[in-house]
């Protein structure tokens, strides 16, 4: 596996606004799920925080903290492989790539 395609801990997350994949946690609306988000700083449109990729202005996909478990660069191409990586369904006091300190 490159070390790329490694989840990692959320509070290593680059806030930079750069494009992450990320765990979703599983919750009563339903399994565990992989998304395409970002680190907004704010604006007039909602408050600092994760949103999705998908966000638009006015109808914002938001995510609070406890809601996101891991995080992974975006991989390189790979036109024979998946288009994204299961999402992290290992125990939460699992050694995920990083400290997270």
């Amino acid at each position: 596996m490159d070390e790329t395609d490694r989840w990692r801990h959320m509070a290593v997350a680059p806030k930079d606004g750069r494009r992450i994949l990320v765990t979703i946690r599983p919750s009563e609306q339903g399994a565990a799920e992989v998304d395409l988000a970002y680190w907004s700083n704010g604006d007039q449109f909602g408050p600092e925080g994760w949103r999705a990729s998908d966000s638009s202005p006015g109808r914002l996909v938001e995510y609070a903290e406890p809601e996101l478990k891991c995080w992974m660069p975006m991989p390189t191409a790979n036109l024979g492989g998946s288009s994204m990586p299961s999402p992290w369904e290992g125990d939460d006091a699992q050694q995920l790539d990083g400290t997270g300190i």
